[in-house]
């Protein structure tokens, strides 16, 4: 074990990812939380916001511009799209040089001009969004070990882009139709009319059909023989997302499992099952991505299942932090995983 943890700034932490980042960092055998902001909470205490985090750390919430980039080795970054690429900048401009893992959109994008398109912003560090590297861990694993700023994937995106991947080369060119329904905390923790709980509860609403944010990361990551239809619905639910992919093959299904198998056999945080679908419940508070394909009469199914707040979002910047710095992938996020020792 290092003799000294590294020192880890969360930028902007009074949001729920905030909160659970800080819940995995305080656990991580390498990493120690020392600095968290919030403009809105300066001063208070992080427990103010994130109440289970009471008797388990002393730290307070300080504005973001009193950060000293001396202070600290690593920085995450969970601002709202909009507000990721300015810390980031903001950062940088600083002197800070350390790994950056961002959490919010702005950097999630290869295409300027989608990302302008999709969002609706101009970004304003055009050169850092091209330098980020996508952290798909299972899938853009090798490109991040080493870099320095990371684009950790949206929720949703996580979800589609695990379940249609392993297709890619199995066939090709294909065409999928998404459904995926995901709970409140997806909205993040300010409320609104679709979040409040008498609007929620007991009820399931499609919104932005065809159109989500998370689908261009999903193309961008499939490439162009893949076409992919999305409608993400609310579900009646705090966390977690639930989702099935419909697509048209006649490819066996034990061909499917043995691409299921080469892109993810042995990968910590993604668990497979061939055969059957995913249910929600066993992925909610872990960082799994749970997978499984049906196929029958030229129809294949792949259902998934992740924590939007863990395997997309908080988890999935852990998984990214250990690959980049060389650490094993699931280091402070399962139980048995070794502590390397220092070089």
């Amino acid at each position: 074990m290092t003799e000294t943890p590294l020192r880890a700034a969360v930028l902007h932490g009074a949001g729920y990812a905030g909160g659970e980042l800080l819940t995995l960092l305080l656990a991580h055998p390498l990493v120690e939380p020392v600095v968290v902001t919030s403009r809105s909470q300066a001063g208070l205490p992080v427990h103010a916001t994130h109440a289970r985090l009471r008797g388990q750390t002393d730290l307070t919430y300080s504005d973001p511009a009193d950060l000293d980039p001396t202070s600290v080795d690593v920085a995450f970054v969970c601002a709202e799209h909009g507000q990721g690429a300015a810390a980031v900048q903001t950062l940088r401009q600083s002197g800070f040089d350390g790994l950056i893992v961002d959490l919010s959109a702005d950097h999630r994008l290869a295409s300027l001009a989608t990302y302008e398109t999709v969002y609706g912003l101009e970004h304003p560090d055009p050169d850092a969004m091209r330098a980020a590297v996508y952290g798909l861990a299972e899938v853009n694993g090798d490109a991040v070990r080493g870099a320095d700023l990371i684009a950790n994937p949206g929720c949703f995106a996580t979800g589609l882009a695990l379940a249609l991947f392993p297709l890619v080369d199995l066939l090709g060119e294909f065409e999928a139709h998404v459904t995926a329904l995901t709970g409140a905390s997806g909205s993040g923790a300010r409320p609104s009319p679709t979040t409040h709980f008498p609007a929620r509860d007991g009820n399931v609403r499609a919104y932005k059909p065809l159109a989500h944010r998370h689908l261009a990361e999903v193309q961008e990551t499939l490439g162009d023989g893949a076409t992919v239809h999305f409608v993400p619905v609310s579900g009646p639910w705090t966390r977690g997302i639930w989702g099935t992919a419909h697509v048209d093959t006649d490819v066996p299904l034990a061909d499917v499992t043995a691409a299921f198998e080469a892109a993810y056999g042995g990968r910590p945080c993604v668990r497979l099952s061939p055969g059957t679908l995913p249910e929600l419940l066993p992925t909610v508070g872990t960082p799994f991505c749970d997978l499984g394909w049906v196929e029958r009469d030229g129809h294949l199914v792949i259902g998934f299942a992740l924590d939007n707040l863990l395997k997309g979002a908080a988890s999935q910047a852990v998984q990214n932090l250990n690959l980049a710095l060389g650490w094993p992938e699931a280091l402070g996020l399962l139980p048995g995983v070794a502590v390397p020792s220092p070089a």
